[in-house]
């Protein structure tokens, strides 16, 4: 209790955040509301070097001071699993959490999965890491070679 007193009286605290969704349900976009105990430049300053140190997407922005800043270093990928147009055997015999264990081993040291969404027709793996074109490059010999991976895309996302 202590600490998060003292880190509210000293630098703030988060006050709210929420998600939009495009038309199908998938996950547009997130924010946090972080409200500072001051926005003189060295706190504006520590609160950018903390969420870069955390990792957030890249082209994620500060807001509510002027000029907005941009922060964030890390790459998404994601991966747009089908769910429908595959051989009934295929999903009787294969498993998305093993398509997360591959994938993430094959990242290992440049990236890792953050989340998912599961829509009507694809289920979506979202990836985060140093470089999309790496983690791609990573992924892709799994993906050739795996059942559940056919008729699946990959789009960057930050």
């Amino acid at each position: 209790m202590f600490c998060r007193k003292y880190w509210r009286e000293r630098f703030g605290e988060i006050t709210g955040g929420g998600t939009a969704q495009n038309s199908d349900g998938e996950i547009m976009y997130c924010d946090i509301e972080i409200h500072l105990t001051n926005n003189k430049p060295d706190s504006v300053k520590w609160l950018v070097g903390l969420l870069n140190s955390i990792g957030i997407p890249k082209g994620s922005v500060l807001q509510g001071i002027q000029p907005e800043i941009e922060v964030g270093s890390l790459e998404g990928l994601a991966y747009y699993s089908n769910g429908v147009d595959l051989p009934e055997e295929v999903y009787k015999t294969c498993d998305i959490n093993y398509v997360i264990e591959q994938m993430e081993l094959a990242m290992e040291g440049i990236g890792r999965m953050y989340s998912y969404w599961e829509g009507a027709t694809h289920t979506a793996l979202y990836f985060y890491g140093s470089s999309f074109s790496e983690m791609k490059k990573r992924i892709e010999p799994f993906i050739a070679t795996y059942p559940l991976c056919r008729k699946s895309r990959i789009e960057q996302i930050a």
